[in-house]
């Protein structure tokens, strides 16, 4: 009986080694996509606010329309500029 547990104790530890051998691989890999699959997931749930709120989009064509294409420019720079002192002062 005792030799039975000591073979089973010793089966355990490879398969823990193994185990924990797969799981650093498998966090290596995943790794190279874990940027991808951030932004993916941000467009979907980008997508599902515009789903949820169907008045977006009009609002953004009414915008442009209003606004006209020239002073776009200007409105999308701004908008730009806003962004960036955003993500600035999220990294502090």
């Amino acid at each position: 009986m005792n030799e039975k547990l000591a073979r089973l104790a010793e089966q355990r530890e490879r398969l823990v080694a193994l185990a924990a051998t797969q799981r650093t691989a498998l966090a290596q890999n995943i790794e190279l996509w874990r940027i991808p699959l951030a932004r993916v997931d941000q467009g979907l749930a980008a997508l599902r606010v515009i789903k949820r709120n169907p008045a977006l989009i009009v609002g953004g064509v009414v915008l442009l329309v209003v606004l006209r294409p020239l002073r776009i420019t200007k409105w999308v720079q701004r908008g730009w500029v806003a962004w960036q002192m955003v993500r600035g002062l999220r990294r502090r």
